[in-house]
């Protein structure tokens, strides 16, 4: 842990660096997956789930009967809890859906835009010892809301060739049937190229390690589109005398213990707050399972005594969280002072796991400060706006002018002419 008392605004720069993933040979590899499953398709996804997964697996494509047996296989009260979160990832998804609205410039000239599905949508969801089962309700849910036609799902098997249980149960529940046996950059290239089993996308959406993360920029060379650039989670919490402590060091910990490279900050007015947080944060971290993973990333933490909730809101909105916490009274009136943050909790009760599964918002998320010019997931991140316009006969008598003489001033004749030729006609009718 990194403890600072008051520090001066030219340590800030220091405070809100991300640790640093060693890239080194990092896009090579990913290029040289590319390469492979775009030669051998299916075969090489079967090679590559044998050598990072230490998996055999024949059959790339997940069975109805495995779908089946997963949701046997799962606790009655595991399949309530997932219900009942997509209920909520429904509704507040659902609002989000915008009425057409048509208009009138000026007289004559009517705009409007309607949105389209993208119609293949690729989802990748981590396995390995937390398999993310809540994002397949993230991605799933908005794309069915958005209308696309194709949805893909890979994932990467365990050891014995299976996917997770509630992985499996969370797809089925969004009406997700097109899921694949397959992890890491290789199944991020087969929905970039297809295989025999995969189908090909036109957007890919989902987190993932270093070479997942790698392999969804690479994939861009392609024209495939992603969600966001991703990176390790991250969680800032600023709390002043009204914070319960046990609570600010559980949040903390919620994100630490995603991965060691996962980083945590907690800003507080109070020094009493500040020593007991500290406190609580190191008894909790003893009781973790995945403690290992949480000292890990702890090593990059701060905890910093700040002058007044301003200030730290305008550190926050130097580091531009993934997700940030205000456990602070009279958090209202603060709300309007944070400028860039991924996804926002107010209250002391407000805890960030409630966003990452069941509250309603998305959790997937801008992380390494993309926060400042990107959004997270949402129903828009699965469809194109396309604009739309007509002109009447008076419309074009309206603006003809306008169109004129601009299209002259940046010497774009043509254009000019395509308004004069309509103009000429109309007048010769008259």
């Amino acid at each position: 842990m990194n403890i600072s008392k008051y520090p001066q605004k030219n340590a800030w720069p220091e405070i809100v660096k991300r640790p640093v993933l060693e890239r080194t040979g990092l896009t090579e590899t990913v290029s040289e997956i590319f390469a492979e499953v775009r030669r051998n398709g299916d075969q090489a996804l079967i090679r590559f789930n044998k050598k990072f997964d230490q998996a055999d697996v024949e059959r790339i494509r997940v069975s109805e009967e495995e779908i089946k047996r997963a949701e046997n296989a799962l606790p009655e009260e595991l399949k309530i809890a997932i219900q009942q979160a997509k209920e909520n990832v429904t509704k507040f998804h659902a609002s989000q859906n915008p009425e057409i609205q048509e208009i009138e410039t000026m007289a004559g000239v009517t705009c409007w835009r309607e949105n389209r599905a993208i119609e293949k949508v690729g989802i990748y969801i981590p396995g390995g010892t937390a398999p993310l089962f809540s994002t397949v309700l993230m991605l799933a849910v908005p794309a069915q809301l958005a209308g696309c036609r194709e949805i893909v799902l890979c994932t990467p098997p365990d050891k014995n060739g299976n996917i997770n249980p509630a992985i499996l149960y969370a797809a089925q529940l969004c009406g997700v049937r097109n899921i694949f046996k397959t992890g890491g950059a290789q199944a991020i290239a087969a929905m970039t190229f297809g295989t025999e089993s995969v189908p090909d996308v036109y957007k890919i959406f989902g987190p993932g390690n270093q070479y997942v993360v790698a392999a969804k920029e690479y994939a861009q060379n392609y024209k495939v589109a992603i969600d966001m650039p991703a990176g390790p989670s991250e969680v800032l919490v600023i709390a002043d005398e009204s914070a319960v402590p046990e609570f600010c060091a559980a949040d903390l910990l919620s994100q630490a213990e995603h991965g060691s490279d996962s980083q945590v900050i907690f800003i507080t007015t109070d020094e009493t707050v500040l020593n007991r947080t500290v406190e609580e944060t190191e008894k909790q971290l003893e009781q973790l399972p995945r403690n290992e993973m949480a000292r890990e990333s702890l090593k990059s933490s701060h905890f910093i005594l700040m002058e007044s909730i301003e200030e730290a809101l305008e550190l926050s909105n130097l580091y531009a969280p993934e997700h940030l916490i205000l456990a602070i009274e009279d958090f209202e009136k603060y709300i309007p002072e944070i400028k860039n943050a991924g996804s926002v909790f107010l209250g002391n009760y407000s805890c960030e796991s409630a966003g990452d599964y069941a509250s309603g918002t998305n959790h997937t998320l801008p992380t390494n400060g993309f926060a400042r010019n990107y959004s997270g997931v949402s129903l828009d991140s699965f469809i194109k706006k396309i604009t739309f316009q007509h002109l009447s006969a008076e419309g074009l008598e309206n603006l003809g002018k306008t169109i004129e003489i601009m299209a002259d001033a940046e010497g774009l004749f043509a254009h000019k002419n395509a308004v004069s030729i309509r103009l000429k006609q109309q007048n010769e009718r008259i």
